[in-house]
């Protein structure tokens, strides 16, 4: 094999890697955000005993979840305009991710509330607690406990899956990546590099992650 590997051109643009790293996380963090709050709102509408809420609700899920990433965020890009609303690639990209996020949020949030033992919901109320004390105390938590890894390992995935944003432009490491490749011709070092980025950006993520479970989450051990 006559090719030679030489990581000296992604040693030289390591800055662009790093800033594009940057926006990788900017983009993710801002996503899982946005994903949360909608999961959590959507949650109220799934569950909603209303049929004229419950309805959208199903569908928006059904929806996000039987489509490709890669046409919602063109969908948002190219659609938008039409209805008069202009956005930089950055916030399509947080508005798609977000969408995105928050239709498996959804279906991961209502799995945890529905693990709540309802008989604890009603000593709560026998207690004489407030109902929002019943759900801060004896739904929420429990319920996070419940769906903590499923909720995270939605927030890494979501996360690796900013890369499809370099398609309407939007800067984050990929397209730093595909920057570099196009002015210096060496796909494996530049990709190469890439994926263990990726790789750190995602240990870096669930550890952290586990380190909220272990002093949020874990049970009491006296």
């Amino acid at each position: 094999m006559g090719y030679t590997f030489d990581f000296g051109a992604v040693f030289d643009r390591a800055p662009e890697l790093f800033w594009g790293s940057l926006g990788t996380l900017g983009l993710a963090v801002a996503g899982m955000i946005l994903a949360l709050a909608i999961g959590i709102l959507g949650v109220a509408a799934r569950t909603s005993k209303n049929k004229l809420v419950r309805s959208p609700a199903i569908a928006f899920v059904e929806i996000v979840r039987n489509t490709p990433f890669l046409v919602q965020i063109f969908f948002i890009y190219f659609a938008l305009p039409l209805m008069g609303i202009r956005l930089n690639p950055t916030a399509t990209a947080v508005i798609a991710l977000g969408i995105n996020g928050g239709a498996y949020a959804i279906e991961i949030i209502r799995g945890g509330v529905e693990s709540v033992n309802k008989g604890q919901v009603e000593a709560g109320f026998a207690l004489g607690l407030h109902k929002a004390d019943v759900f801060r105390l004896i739904v929420l938590k429990p319920a996070l406990r419940a769906i903590y890894p499923s909720l995270t390992s939605q927030f890494v995935m979501l996360t690796l899956t900013t890369s499809v944003c370099t398609s309407i432009a939007a800067y984050e490491l990929t397209s730093a990546a595909q920057r570099i490749e196009s002015d210096t011709f060496r796909s494996f070092e530049v990709y190469f590099s890439v994926t263990a980025i990726y790789l750190v950006i995602s240990s870096l993520m669930m550890g952290i992650f586990a380190l909220i479970s272990r002093y949020y989450f874990n049970y009491p051990t006296r």
